[in-house]
């Protein structure tokens, strides 16, 4: 056996219309399939990338370094403005924004869904990573997306 790539993620919200709504209004991201429990995402590639299920109650205390989901990031582009223009969308939201980063390869910008999860809205810059994996680890730096 060998996984061929990551195919999609599953979360449970606790409003699935408040949740479906971000992912879709927010974000952009294609909602193709919604009742009252379910809500299917996808961008094209797959059948889906994301399934949100509803089951009510209060968003999860998340814990930075305690086991369990750090984040999930999704690629919007490959040019750093591309980033910066999904960041001045996402401040004229109302959006929770926590960070930005450039990873050397790769310039972030990390955000919470109505739940708490961390996402990362990501642009590629460089495919050094191909020619030489250790530039995955790069040290991370402070981005400004202003």
């Amino acid at each position: 056996m060998r996984i061929q790539e990551l195919g999609h993620v599953v979360l449970y919200v606790t409003d699935i219309d408040r949740s479906a709504s971000f992912y879709r209004e927010a974000l952009g991201f294609p909602e193709i399939l919604r009742n009252d429990q379910i809500a299917l995402f996808s961008g094209g590639r797959i059948h889906h990338e994301l399934l949100l299920i509803g089951v009510g109650g209060r968003p999860a205390e998340r814990r930075d370094g305690e086991p369990g989901l750090y984040h999930i990031g999704f690629k919007i582009g490959d040019r750093p403005e591309q980033l910066r223009e999904a960041h001045r969308e996402l401040k004229a939201k109302n959006v929770a924004i926590v960070g930005a980063t450039d990873h050397g390869i790769t310039h972030s910008l990390y955000l919470l869904d109505p739940d708490g999860n961390e996402l990362e809205l990501y642009v590629d810059v460089s495919d050094a990573w191909k020619r030489d994996p250790k530039a995955i680890i790069a040290p991370p730096r402070l981005l400004n997306l202003e």
